[in-house]
C-alpha cells in the first residue's frame, strides 16, 4: 500500500500539459443571418433606394416607387426613415409629390436628405421639419425621365449634389437655391473635340458613382451597358468623357469604387460581377462566374474591403471574399423568396440593409470575420490587384499586336500578290507535279497487281 501511495505522489494530477503550445486560431465560421425586417405599411412597392444616415447612425432611408404602374397613378407616394430597433413603424413618413426612386441622407448632416422622383424633379427634405419636401426644382428645369440617382459631392457647406436620369443628363443641384441646376452635362461620346454632344444622342444613365476624394470626377453606368467616367471641369466633349469601359451586355445596375483602393471599381449586370481597373480599358481585371439568376445590386463592406455583396434575382445575398476564394462566394443567404433589388451595408461592416420587390427591407448581420479586416489583408489585396492588372495590361498589348498585324496583311493584300505572283506560280507548277506523279505510281502499283 505505501508502495502506491508514493507511486500516485509522484503524478500531478491537476498539471496543465502543453501550455507552452502556442494556441492555434480557431476554425473560421462565415455565416450571415436575418435579425430584423422592416415592412411597408399598406401598399407593397419594390424598394428603389436604401441610405444609411452618416457617421454611423441606426437609421435608415427606404425609397418605395413601383415604375411599372403609369406616372399618375393613385397609390401611395409615401417612402419612409426607419429606426432599426424598431420594425412595427416607421420613424418618419416622407411626402413626396411623386413616388422616389432614390433617396440619400447626406454625409455632412444626418438631418438632411436628398431625393429624386418620377416626373424628373428632384427635392431635399429636412427631417427636423417634418416629412414634407424642404425643396424642390421647377418642373421645367427638371429632368426629361424619371430620377434614377442623386449623391451629394464634396463641397464646402456640404449642400450640393447631382442627379442622373434615362435621359442621358447629369445635372449638378444647390439646395440653397433649387429654381434651377448649377451645372448640367450630356453623356454622349463625341469622336473629336470639335463635335457638339446633342441630347438626341446621350445614352441612359442607370448606375451613378462619385467619390468625395476625387472631387471633379464622377462615373455612370449606362443602359447599354457601358461604364463612363467623367470630368465636371473638362474644357471640350472630349475631356469631359475621358474614359470608356465595355461592362456588360445589358444596364448597368451596380457602379461602386472600392473604398481602399480607388482605382478599382465593382461592377454588377445581366449576370456577372466584375471588378475593374482604370488602367484596363478593355477587359475586367476579376469577375464572378455567370448566374443562372439575374444580379441585381452590388456594394463593397466599407470594412472589409476585399468583401463583395451581392443580390441576386432568387432574394439570395452572396458574399463573395477576393482573398478567401474567387470561385465562388463564401456565403450565400436566402433572405426571400421574392426579389432581391436593392442593397447597402452600414458604415461598421456588419449590418447590410437588402430590399425587396415586396417592399420589405431585411436587415441582415455578417459573421465577425466577414466584417473586420487583418493587418494583412490590404497588402495581400494589393497583390491580387497588381498581378491581375499586369496580366490583362500584357493580353490588351498582344491583342493590339495581333490587330496591327491583320490590318497591315488586310493592306498590304494586294502589293504583296503582285510581288509574289512568280513564287505563287513556282508553287502551283510543284504541287501540279507531284499530284502526277503520286497518280501514275498508283496506277503502276495496280497494274503491277493484277498482272
Amino acid at each position: 500500500m505505501e508502495h502506491n501511495i508514493l507511486q500516485n505522489n509522484a503524478i500531478d494530477m491537476f498539471e496543465s500539459y502543453y501550455s507552452d503550445v502556442p494556441e492555434i486560431p480557431p476554425v473560421e465560421k462565415s455565416s450571415c443571418h436575418t435579425v430584423n425586417v422592416y415592412r411597408e405599411p399598406g401598399a407593397r412597392r419594390p424598394v428603389r433606394s436604401l441610405s444609411w444616415q452618416a457617421d454611423g447612425g441606426a437609421r435608415f432611408a427606404a425609397a418605395h416607387a413601383d415604375v411599372e404602374l403609369m406616372r399618375s397613378c393613385r397609390s401611395s407616394q409615401f417612402s419612409y426613415i426607419w429606426d432599426i430597433e424598431n420594425a412595427n413603424a416607421p420613424e418618419l413618413v416622407i411626402k413626396p409629390p411623386q413616388p422616389l426612386l432614390d433617396l440619400q441622407y447626406n454625409p455632412r448632416d444626418q438631418h438632411i436628405l436628398v431625393g429624386g422622383m418620377m416626373n424628373g424633379q428632384v427635392g431635399w427634405w429636412d427631417v427636423r421639419k417634418g416629412g414634407d419636401p424642404a425643396g424642390l426644382c421647377l418642373p421645367h428645369v427638371a429632368h426629361r425621365d424619371i430620377v434614377r440617382n442623386v449623391l451629394f459631392i464634396n463641397s464646402k457647406i456640404g449642400a450640393e449634389f447631382f442627379s442622373s436620369s434615362p435621359d442621358g443628363v447629369v445635372k449638378w443641384w444647390d439646395t440653397r437655391n433649387m429654381s434651377e441646376p448649377t451645372d448640367s452635362m450630356i453623356i454622349d461620346i463625341v469622336k473629336s473635340a470639335t463635335d457638339t454632344q446633342n441630347i438626341d444622342n446621350a445614352i441612359g444613365i442607370s448606375a451613378l458613382e462619385y467619390e468625395p476624394t476625387i472631387p471633379t470626377r464622377f462615373m455612370v453606368g449606362t443602359e447599354t451597358g457601358l461604364v463612363i467616367g467623367g470630368n465636371r471641369k473638362g474644357k471640350n466633349p472630349l475631356e469631359k468623357l475621358p474614359s470608356k469601359y465595355e461592362a456588360h451586355l445589358g444596364p448597368v445596375y451596380a457602379l461602386q469604387r472600392n473604398p481602399t483602393f480607388l482605382k478599382n471599381f465593382l461592377t454588377v449586370g445581366d449576370w456577372t460581377a466584375r471588378v475593374w481597373s482604370e488602367d484596363c480599358r478593355e477587359s475586367s481585371i476579376l469577375w464572378t462566374y455567370s448566374h443562372r439568376t439575374n444580379l441585381t445590386d452590388g456594394a463593397w463592406n466599407p470594412i472589409r474591403f476585399s468583401l463583395m455583396l451581392v443580390t441576386q434575382w432568387d432574394g439570395c445575398l452572396s458574399c463573395w471574399d477576393l482573398l478567401r476564394r474567387r470561385s465562388a462566394p463564401i456565403v450565400t443567404a436566402q433572405l426571400c423568396d421574392e426579389p432581391l433589388l436593392r442593397l447597402r451595408p452600414h458604415e461598421g461592416g456588419l449590418l447590410v440593409a437588402c430590399g425587396s420587390s415586396k417592399g420589405t427591407v431585411y436587415l441582415a448581420e455578417l459573421s465577425q470575420n466577414l466584417g473586420t479586416a487583418d493587418k494583412n489583408d490590404k497588402q495581400l489585396l494589393t497583390h491580387i490587384f497588381d498581378r491581375e492588372n499586369k496580366r490583362e495590361r500584357i493580353l490588351e498589348a498582344r491583342m493590339r499586336e495581333l490587330k496591327l498585324k491583320m490590318r497591315q496583311d488586310r493592306d498590304g493584300g494586294p502589293q504583296n500578290q503582285e510581288n509574289d505572283a512568280s513564287t505563287n506560280d513556282r508553287d502551283l507548277e510543284e504541287a501540279t507535279a507531284e499530284y502526277v506523279q503520286t497518280i501514275s505510281d498508283l496506277q503502276a502499283q495496280q497494274k503491277s497487281q493484277s498482272n
